[in-house]
């Protein structure tokens, strides 16, 4: 059985000390490729550095909605100087954060249709955040892909069915968390239930939202194997199956890493 974190944020302070370790966990869990995420223009060199120095590791290029503001901005061309990096398979996460607004809405919008942008120019993956801004980034996303169509996937799902089910619509994936195990999480279950399979991933969002029985602690890419067995159990098939699907997506959707 072949697990990936499709989302997970390695180059964070609360792996500053033991970032090897968790990688070697994670292989022993069977969590064989990671995606390292970046989330500002200042820290792509560390996140690709991170890629570079192991295999089946990769990452992405991108500036958060959180940050779109407050941070430097992600211009096009920064974004596309970055696409050929042999590790590089995503643009984002970029989206939009309606619940923190650390940055402005106007400035979210602006950041999220360059990354569009660039996704559709490069023909990576686009990696969207969205957060108590459900028909904002859907009517976004179905005006651009009328313009020029790109490929991409909701990351750490959390929202209603009917922004999955316009997601799977114009072509994304759902990438699905720990969130899927928390007891108060029964409505997503319920909307996962119905989407189809082969539209769904896994991710942790490491150090972020550990599934149970982990639920409190830092989060790492082992831990995908939670998410995969509640996938499993919502699905009502094997772990193994639910692996094998989930993984073939991952590969279909990130098509310039290489499958094992």
């Amino acid at each position: 059985m072949i697990l990936v974190d499709s989302h997970c944020h390695l180059n964070f302070p609360d792996f500053k000390n033991d970032l090897e370790a968790v990688i070697a966990n994670a292989h022993a869990n069977n969590v064989k490729v990671m995606q390292t995420i970046c989330t500002e223009v200042e820290e792509f060199d560390e996140v690709s550095g991170i890629a570079e120095k192991h295999d089946n590791i990769y990452c992405s290029v991108g500036v958060h909605p959180n940050e779109s503001a407050v941070k430097k901005a992600a211009d096009l061309e920064f974004l596309l100087s970055k696409v050929s990096h042999p590790k590089v398979i995503g643009i984002g996460e970029t989206g939009l954060d309606y619940h923190y607004e650390t940055s402005d809405r106007k400035t979210q919008v602006e950041s999220f249709r360059i990354h569009i942008d660039a996704a559709r120019k490069s023909g990576l993956p686009l990696i969207v955040h969205t957060r108590d801004a459900d028909d904002d980034t859907m009517n976004i996303l179905e005006e651009e892909m009328k313009a020029g169509e790109f490929k991409g996937l909701i990351h750490c799902f959390t929202a209603s069915k009917t922004l999955a089910e316009r997601a799977i619509g114009i072509g994304f994936y759902i990438s699905l968390s720990g969130i899927i195990s928390f007891k108060n999480a029964e409505d997503i279950r319920n909307t996962v239930k119905d989407l189809p399979l082969n539209r769904l991933l896994v991710e942790t969002d490491a150090p972020f939202l550990a599934p149970l029985p982990h639920r409190g602690k830092r989060c790492e890419p082992a831990f995908v194997k939670h998410t995969n067995q509640k996938l499993a159990e919502i699905k009502n098939i094997s772990e193994e199956e639910c692996a094998k699907v989930t993984t073939a997506n991952f590969f279909t959707l990130f098509n310039k890493a290489k499958a094992l």
